[in-house]
């Protein structure tokens, strides 16, 4: 979205536009580069400002990689990006570019020019960022940053192959009987109909159904294009994504990845966050918001009232239902030994290997399962329309 401001500065009125995900986010931006907001308000024209969601992930990882190597070189961030100006090709993303360069001639932060972009850089990245230039780290925390991406990416890619490839596998099997039952089946049974012969159980419900769909299969599919849409908009409320995260966590066979992925992300997080010099308070913060399960957020959100209370991290998760006990004992240890950080890098590991283990067992139980439901919705449709010629083999003799 893009917002229009009117801020003060230096007792002079400042007047511009910002891409950003909500005023608070704007607002956040104005504060850290001492800006008075006077006035914020989203632009009518919805005409996009820039060419932001032209800028991909792998982008934003060689970004990183590339500003990380110059940096630890020795070349300052202004002549960092100088050079970045004239080996990048892409117009999205040097438009970002010579804007942040802009920025830091002008004065301001590298983090808080990358506030300008928080479609490209999330909170996490700003926040490691800023850390490392308070630390003096930059350099370190940048290379570490992209390799957390591209984990991050390999991990995600992963976890949504494990979980998209038996649901494509189902809706396949459930399009091709579908058409099955509705146009070809019938015109199998139609053959029997000019014979007086008693058909047996199976052959009679599979008429009927055969039927049902012939005769109702546009209604049929309105009605499971509506369900969908339906359920897409519900998904968007807050309740109805509460209702199938809860499910999610709860579903067979498919419950461990989902948990074990959600608990990666944000005990790596975490452990990056505080590796780097970022408070428990601030990386629960990034946590609650890169943490795509609502039922887990919500507990990151309960953890972090508890912290600010002054209870431990591991007595606050403790508190909780959702997180495992090797969790719980794993940081309360790592608060005792005050190396909470390496001790959640370890068990995001072990959650990452667990969640591994998981996408092995299901790719390969899913074969034998489905090859199972054909056979047997296979063996249904030849007996059902096989049996009947043997009753009439045996009325002609």
């Amino acid at each position: 979205m893009i917002f229009e401001y009117r801020a003060i500065k230096d007792n002079k009125i400042i007047r511009s536009k910002i891409e950003s995900d909500s005023e608070n986010a704007v607002a956040d931006y104005l504060k850290a580069n001492d800006l008075l907001p006077i006035e914020i308000k989203q632009q009518k024209d919805q005409m996009k400002f820039s060419l932001l969601d032209n800028v991909g992930f792998i982008d934003v990882v060689n970004f990183t990689r590339q500003l990380a190597i110059m940096l630890n070189a020795g070349l300052t961030l202004v002549d960092c990006f100088e050079i970045l100006k004239k080996q990048t090709v892409k117009k999205s993303l040097f438009k970002i570019i010579d804007e942040i360069d802009s920025d830091l001639r002008g004065g301001k932060s590298f983090s808080s020019s990358l506030l300008k972009y928080p479609h490209v850089f999330p909170k996490l990245y700003v926040a490691l960022v800023k850390s490392g230039e308070a630390s003096g780290k930059l350099s370190e925390i940048l290379l570490k940053l992209s390799d957390n991406l591209e984990k991050q990416r390999e991990f995600q890619g992963k976890t949504k192959s494990a979980l998209i490839y038996p649901l494509v596998i189902l809706i396949a099997m459930g399009i091709v009987m579908f058409v099955t039952i509705t146009f070809v089946i019938p015109k199998l049974l139609d053959l029997y109909k000019d014979f007086n012969v008693d058909l047996p159980v199976t052959t009679l419900l599979l008429i009927k159904v055969s039927s049902f769909f012939q005769n109702f299969w546009p209604m049929i599919i309105a009605g499971i294009a509506g369900l969908i849409v339906l359920g897409g908009q519900y998904a968007k409320t807050a309740s109805g994504r509460l209702m199938i995260d809860t499910y999610a966590l709860k579903m067979p066979v498919f419950s461990n990845i989902i948990k074990t992925s959600a608990l990666v992300d944000s005990t790596r997080t975490l452990s990056i966050l505080i590796n780097s010099g970022v408070s428990i308070l601030d990386g629960l913060n990034i946590v609650i918001d890169t943490t795509n399960n609502l039922v887990y957020q919500n507990a990151y959100r309960n953890i972090l009232r508890q912290v600010e209370k002054g209870i431990s991290l591991g007595v606050a998760m403790e508190n909780e239902n959702v997180f495992p006990i090797i969790l719980i004992q794993m940081v309360m240890v790592g608060e005792q030994t005050g190396h909470l950080d390496e001790t959640l890098g370890r068990i995001s590991r072990y959650f990452e290997m667990e969640s591994e283990l998981a996408m092995k067992t299901i790719t390969t139980l899913i074969e034998p399962f489905i090859l199972v439901i054909l056979g047997l919705g296979v063996g249904f449709l030849v007996l059902s329309v096989i049996t009947p010629i043997y009753s009439l083999t045996n009325s002609f003799k």
